[in-house]
């Protein structure tokens, strides 16, 4: 029998990208309810035990309260919202991580999706602090922009609104800069790092699409490390990772506007990360993902692949518009 999964919240937008890349395959059977049901407590709990397995893709309360339902039962679930991404009965579904964690994946039951700002973050300096090139001390900053989609509905709402005139926005606009962003806790955990990045999240004029920036002090480099060796420590991590591409270090003024578009990874599970070295011995680490992919949907497909058997990288996307080969 196929394995059946059912996504709990497939009407937001991280439910959304996963239902869609989902339904194109054959090795799968999605269980749905009807518009009319889908927020009845009754029948959600039923396709909740009734599925092998469960992607919860809901606010942080209404997730808790469903894997709840589910605790007791054989259900296996991946929970999107960011409840569960710290707790300790729960495995951290980035499968890139650490080595060991793709099989910590697959055997586990309940596996906490990564946030998409954390993903990035997670993946440049995680390698860094393990090979002793970063105090785990460090006071490091990291400045990141993400298409609109990032806030869920309600911001794409507001941005989409042609009253508020957002989408003319020839700038980016900061936020959450009166309050500590919701996704440090998992930077922090996973990173490796002891202190608190200062972390300032901006929003631009675009849906998809994302870019999250640390700059490393020359100083914040140990020992006296400079972005070849930096480089060489992320191409050696990430060398056999199907979605992870470290890209060349640009030769001197080989880069120009539109050397690193935020949307160049959109409808992808590619992150791409980038080392580039500045005169002074400073090192500006770069992600680019797409918010929905690598950063949410697509990283929850490559847990449920995981979780279910299949090949990792089955059914998702390494580029734009292009299938993966192994897509049934």
């Amino acid at each position: 029998m196929r394995p059946r999964v059912y996504i709990d919240g497939h009407v937001g937008t991280t439910g959304l990208r996963i239902r869609e890349w989902l339904a194109r395959r054959t090795d799968i059977e999605l269980l749905t309810l009807p518009d009319h049901s889908r927020k009845e407590t009754s029948a959600r709990k039923d396709r909740i035990l009734a599925a092998d397995l469960v992607v919860l893709c809901l606010p942080d309360d209404a997730a808790r309260e469903a894997a709840r339902w589910a605790a007791h039962g054989t259900t296996r679930i991946i929970d999107a919202s960011t409840a569960h991404r710290v707790a300790a009965d729960w495995v951290y579904g980035l499968p890139e991580l650490a080595p060991g964690q793709r099989d910590a994946i697959r055997s586990a039951r309940l596996v906490a999706n990564p946030g998409c700002y954390p993903s990035a973050v997670i993946l440049l300096v995680r390698p860094l602090i393990d090979a002793g090139l970063v105090a785990r001390t460090a006071p490091l900053t990291c400045h990141a922009l993400s298409g609109y989609s990032g806030g869920g509905r309600p911001m794409i709402e507001k941005w989409e609104d042609p009253a508020g005139g957002l989408r003319a926005l020839v700038y980016e606009a900061p936020y959450a800069l009166d309050r500590v962003h919701k996704h440090i806790p998992e930077m922090v955990h996973y990173s490796g790092l002891q202190r608190e990045p200062y972390f300032e999240p901006a929003v631009g004029p675009f849906r998809c699409g994302m870019r999250v920036q640390i700059p490393l002090h020359a100083d914040v480099l140990l020992p006296r490390a400079d972005a070849g060796r930096v480089w060489e420590v992320l191409h050696e991590r990430y060398r056999d990772e199907p979605f992870v591409r470290v890209m060349a270090i640009p030769a001197q003024g080989g880069t120009h506007e539109r050397s690193f578009d935020p949307q160049a990874c959109n409808d992808t599970n590619r992150i791409e990360l980038h080392v580039l070295p500045h005169p002074s011995g400073h090192v500006l680490l770069m992600a680019i993902l797409d918010n929905l992919g690598k950063g949410a949907s697509g990283v929850a497909i490559q847990c449920l692949n995981l979780m279910l058997g299949f090949a990792e990288t089955m059914g998702l996307p390494f580029s734009h518009r292009e299938e993966s080969r192994e897509h049934p």
